[in-house]
């Protein structure tokens, strides 16, 4: 600390008050400056759009600055493990929560810095009406310098010693809600391996739904054919031939309609796998859609389902989350009620502290001196006008509905698991059925082709002989694909394969 200060002179003379006009002037205009140019120390600001398809919004910078994908063709064939591994990698709803893992990550460690000691540096420049003492006397009678214009540069460090608790269950909180979204993106992962794969077997049974239609058409219009050729020995009626030709009108309007659904669900499949347009185009499914003996799965008995829900509340990801979120509830419950708690803090600094224009520093250069101190700080709540008691309350009540919610969640997961074994049980026993009546269904359509050859049948038993084996072949792969669907849901709902 300087120790050659002089004394505070009587008058100022008037060049000083001059000097003193002009540094007033200065700091004005610094000050106008800062409220000027203070929002603009970011040059460019952060685009929101970066790598988004799609047509950008004016004035944001062209797709290729952005960075996004070429959209070079996938590999083909598109088997259902390959178009797993796209998706998992590709699709932006398991992107998007994978940047809410990495937030609640985030948001962890600003929770684990609150307990952590705050070093800083502070620094001013201040202008008064009135000289004032540089720094307080240390001493009595100790000689003092006054300034009007004073600048201050500080170390501060501080530090939380007590505060009942609050810290200490903000990042208690904060990990569980991290685990809670790291749960989270698991279930979506694993909702859209259920999404996918029925969307793969909707395709495959779908395209075999088509070459069934194909096929009848292609039959029909031989049937057609050989129509014309009895026609033509008298040996059948020209009715016969308008009745074949409007069977075939109507299986050629349900071929297009059943090929536009087709062209569906490939737009829905491509739009799982976050495929581009040019990326969807020629998209080559290639899968099995008969059941091996291995893979059937029956849940019948009472018991089965039970072992199944108790898997299920250990495995699932959603029923984690929940139960992670529930006690990160609980935690914001004690941070609330910390908020009565005193709250005691560590604080020191240390600093220098310039006049750069004091009238009484002997060799005419600047007068400074040193400042520093430490001590804690101790805080308690006394009259807040009710606003903690609020925040208990409303806490306490997000707490209840996340317990609501677990207990809804809990019975959907029964509800879930239950209908996913009824599904694989119908599933099952449709299948068997009808496959025995799509082979029943073929060998009435041969009987009665024979019979209309030898004119002892009508060509309305042909044509319904037709019909019922195009229906039986219909229901049967749509089966297929419902029981491929229904085990995909059970290991959906129990949260692993089962």
């Amino acid at each position: 600390m300087r120790t050659d200060i002089g004394k505070r002179p009587a008058a100022i003379p008037s060049t000083q008050r001059v000097l003193e006009c002009g540094t007033m002037f200065r700091a004005w205009l610094t000050v106008g400056l800062i409220l000027v140019f203070g929002g603009c120390a970011i040059v460019r600001s952060t685009n929101p759009y970066a790598g988004l398809a799609g047509p950008m919004p004016i004035g944001m910078p062209e797709r290729d600055s952005l960075g996004s994908d070429s959209g070079h063709p996938v590999e083909q064939p598109m088997t259902l493990e390959r178009a797993l591994l796209v998706a998992l990698a590709n699709n932006p709803g398991i992107a998007a929560s994978g940047q809410a893992v990495a937030a609640a990550s985030a948001a962890r460690d600003i929770a684990a810095a609150d307990r952590l000691p705050r070093i800083g540096l502070s620094g001013g420049y201040m202008r008064h009406l009135e000289e004032q003492r540089l720094v307080p006397p240390s001493i009595p009678g100790e000689a003092s310098v006054y300034a009007a214009d004073i600048l201050t540069a500080d170390v501060v460090a501080s530090m939380p010693l007590f505060t009942g608790g609050r810290l200490i269950n903000r990042v208690k909180a904060a990990e569980l809600m991290e685990e809670s979204a790291a749960h989270r993106l698991e279930r979506e992962r694993d909702e859209l391996v259920f999404k996918v794969t029925e969307a793969f077997f909707d395709i495959l049974a779908q395209r075999r739904v088509v070459e069934s239609l194909q096929f009848s058409r292609e039959a029909l219009v031989e049937h057609l054919r050989r129509v014309e050729q009895m026609i033509s020995v008298q040996k059948a009626a020209r009715v016969d031939l308008l009745r074949t030709e409007v069977r075939v009108a109507d299986i050629e309007q349900k071929l297009a309609r059943e090929q536009g659904l087709l062209a569906i669900r490939e737009q829905i499949l491509g739009s799982l796998l976050g495929l581009s347009d040019q990326e969807m185009r020629g998209l080559a499914v290639q899968g099995d859609l008969e059941i091996g003996v291995e893979e059937q799965v029956e849940l019948g008995e009472a018991s089965d389902v039970e072992v199944a829900l108790e898997r299920a509340y250990g495995h699932r990801r959603d029923y984690l989350a929940a139960r992670a979120n529930l006690e990160a509830e609980a935690r914001r419950v004690d941070v609330a009620r910390s908020e009565y708690m005193p709250t005691l803090v560590l604080q020191g600094s240390y600093g220098t502290r310039l006049a750069p224009y004091a009238r009484d520093e002997p060799d005419g250069g600047a007068a400074t001196a040193d400042l520093g101190r430490i001590g804690v700080m101790l805080e308690l709540p006394l009259f807040e006008g009710g606003r903690t008691r609020a925040t208990v309350a409303r806490e306490r009540a997000n707490l209840g509905a996340a317990r609501e919610r677990l207990r809804e969640l809990e019975l959907r997961i029964r509800l879930e698991v239950e209908s996913a074994a009824v599904s694989i049980h119908s599933s099952s026993q449709r299948i068997r059925a009808t496959a025995k009546a799509s082979e029943q269904a073929e060998e009435s359509l041969r009987i009665e082709r024979q019979r209309y050859e030898l004119g002892r049948g009508s060509i309305t038993d042909v044509l319904d002989a037709q019909s019922a084996l195009l229906e039986a072949q219909t229901s049967h792969y749509r089966s297929l694909a419902d029981y491929r669907t229904a085990l995909a849901l059970l290991v959906l709902a129990v949260g692993e394969e089962i």
